[in-house]
């Protein structure tokens, strides 16, 4: 009898095990799999140009190229609202300055990849939304050193990128070749063409960041152009915003920047909030140099 009784339950455990694998056999769909995957390749658009030249998109190796920087930055969803975001705060002061100085729109789109429109530095010391170097940042005649960075500085940094995208231009003949040179330099952009002995960007075989450089900025213009094609559901008043100011000349020393913003009422840290070009917690100013500073009403 009790050699029956551990048959029988040893039969009925066999029985549910039976079950349990018919239930989570394959044929069977879990809930999650049922439904419809947003995780899918893009169609590639039918034309995209930056500044009005025109990606060659009827070449393999360009799809591909393009296809990558689409697929990689229109996933990277954070990343990308966070662009969006500084983009509502930043392109009404850079826009006005391109068109002053004659430099395509689309060109905002380079600053924006260059650092996501934060004041971060690069490895290599290129710093500021623009990832301006020392070197190229004091020959344009931007003051860097310990105390006052005006890499850092939107409109004036700005200025200094439309001053070598121009020069770019007038040097390779076409704003493609222009915001290659951007990412390795004219110098080193000239001798890989004259090396190679081809006219384009889309000919050359570059280091990867380079290689990769212009297809990002295209897919980022892209992406941004037609957020919904891409999932993203974004309202405008939903990016960041800048303060009104008011403005004060700083044309001598300074001692302290702490007591120089409780005198004007507001704090250090808002100070350098806008104004982030100011890198000390004084300014000696030897030279007498005047400095508008951004104050928030």
């Amino acid at each position: 009898m009790k050699n029956n009784w551990i048959a029988g339950l040893i039969g009925a455990g066999l029985a549910l095990a039976t079950v349990a694998l018919v239930s989570s056999s394959t044929d069977d769909v879990h809930p999650v799999e049922a439904r419809p995957s947003t995780v899918k390749p893009f169609e590639l658009p039918k034309e995209i140009s930056i500044a009005g030249e025109a990606l060659p998109l009827e070449r393999l190796d360009v799809q591909e190229s393009l296809d990558r920087e689409i697929l990689v930055n229109s996933y990277w969803q954070s990343n990308n609202l966070l662009m969006l975001k500084r983009s509502d705060k930043w392109f009404p002061v850079i826009e006005p300055i391109l068109r002053e100085q004659g430099i395509p729109e689309d060109f905002k789109y380079l600053a924006l990849i260059e650092s996501g429109l934060q004041d971060i530095v690069s490895p290599a010391g290129a710093a500021g939304p623009w990832q301006i170097m020392k070197t190229t940042g004091r020959e344009a005649g931007l003051i860097v050193n310990s105390e006052v960075d005006e890499r850092y500085h939107m409109e004036k940094a700005t200025l200094t990128a439309c001053k070598y995208l121009k020069e770019a231009y007038e040097r390779f003949g076409n704003w493609t070749l222009a915001a290659a040179s951007y990412n390795m330099g004219m110098a080193g952009t000239q001798r890989r063409l004259e090396e190679q002995k081809v006219d384009n960007y889309y000919d050359l075989r570059l280091n990867s960041e380079t290689a990769r450089y212009v297809f990002r900025i295209a897919a980022v213009k892209h992406i941004h152009e037609h957020l919904s094609s891409y999932g993203y559901v974004y309202h405008r008043n939903e990016g960041y915003q800048l303060p009104e100011f008011d403005t004060v000349d700083v044309n001598g020393p300074v001692n302290s920047w702490i007591e120089w913003s409780l005198q004007h009422n507001i704090t250090y840290k808002e100070l350098r909030m806008y104004n982030p070009w100011i890198r000390s917690s004084k300014l000696t100013n030897s030279s007498n140099n005047t400095y508008s500073i951004l104050v928030a009403k």
